[in-house]
């Protein structure tokens, strides 16, 4: 089970697929937008990943109470203000994706209406990503899957069926390369309800490559999801933390994108691979395992008593197992303590 984005083979036998997610750190400035991209590429990000939405695609311009935030991170916002401050302007989309183009990194994007991906598509996005907040608009899940574009989508708040009703909308309106990402839709998520194990329950549930779209603060639950077979990663991305941000708080800087990817790679390097072939590192060290010795000086014809060999290290004599079998054995020559027992010591 594998797809591609541009030229990354996502899937099993695969490293993690690495996503920088720029959201709203641009904090304004298509300059700051660059900036990033350019960090992700520099940290080793498989690709950059932006979000298509006006404040006007989003939601109404209300004072409503059903369209202002309550506690959270965004508390006291209303949902507009919010997006507008939040927004990557549709005006800047192309700039980015040639900046990403010259920089050498892939760029896509999370559409949040049929106007987005209408955009994306004139800009020859390579993939989608459905937002957990956007898991049941099955009508934009079927326009972006009808691109036949690999398409991504996050399982934030979700319950098995409506997952399996995005899941089928997808593949019916032609979208064969799908990956879930198990997200806990929390800014920041808790690491104690992170739960990890979800993952392997997606993958196999529907059959799809599973990744982890990680809100925690730090790398455990990406190190960690990467040890249980995530496909992809993505994580939200800033430059600085300091220049704050709606979502500045819950990002990483580059030094530390530097680190994760840098653990991520270790971790899956490690997974190795099922069987009992041995690792080629350990080879130098079987000439200090135990093996049989002689530990006096013996002469041709004499029986092996018990106390005439040890087993002990190193390694070049028979295996410890044969001891039993050679007491009583009689030499067909002289041997002299710290001789390793051979077989062919002894009578045939």
């Amino acid at each position: 089970m594998e797809f591609k984005i541009n030229k990354s083979v996502l899937g099993d036998g695969h490293p993690p697929y690495f996503i920088a997610e720029l959201s709203a750190n641009h904090n304004g400035s298509i300059e700051r937008a660059k900036l990033s991209i350019k960090a992700a590429k520099n940290s080793g990000a498989d690709a950059v990943k932006i979000q298509t939405y006006t404040a006007d695609t989003m939601t109404i311009n209300s004072d409503n109470e059903d369209f202002k935030i309550k506690g959270g991170l965004w508390d006291g916002y209303k949902l507009y203000d919010l997006y507008k401050e939040a927004e990557t302007p549709f005006e800047w989309h192309h700039e980015l994706f040639q900046f990403a183009e010259e920089v050498g990194i892939t760029i896509f994007s999370s559409p949040f209406d049929e106007t987005a991906i209408d955009l994306l598509e004139n800009l020859n996005v390579p993939a989608y990503k459905i937002a957990s907040f956007e898991l049941t608009d099955l009508p934009l899940i079927k326009y972006a899957a009808s691109t036949k574009k690999p398409l991504l989508m996050s399982t934030g708040m979700a319950n098995e069926d409506e997952i399996e009703e995005a899941v089928v909308t997808a593949k019916d309106a032609g979208c064969n390369s799908l990956l879930l990402f198990h997200c806990i839709s929390s800014y920041p998520a808790p690491i104690q309800q992170a739960n990890l194990l979800h993952m392997q329950e997606i993958k196999e549930r529907y059959g799809v490559l599973v990744g982890l779209s990680d809100h925690t603060i730090g790398n455990i639950a990406a190190t960690t999801a990467t040890s249980l077979g995530a496909s992809a990663i993505e994580k939200h991305f800033t430059i600085s933390r300091a220049d704050k941000g709606p979502d500045s708080s819950f990002s990483i800087e580059p030094d530390e994108l530097d680190i994760l990817i840098e653990e991520i790679g270790d971790v899956w390097k490690s997974l190795g691979s099922k069987g009992f072939d041995r690792p080629i590192a350990e080879e130098g060290n079987r000439a200090f395992r135990r093996s049989l010795y002689f530990v006096e000086n013996l002469k041709k014809g004499d029986l092996i008593k018990k106390e005439n060999i040890r087993r002990i290290r190193p390694g070049y004599g028979l295996p410890p197992k044969y001891f039993d079998d050679l007491i009583g054995r009689s030499l067909i020559r002289d041997v002299e303590r710290g001789d390793a027992v051979q077989w062919d010591h002894f009578k045939s």
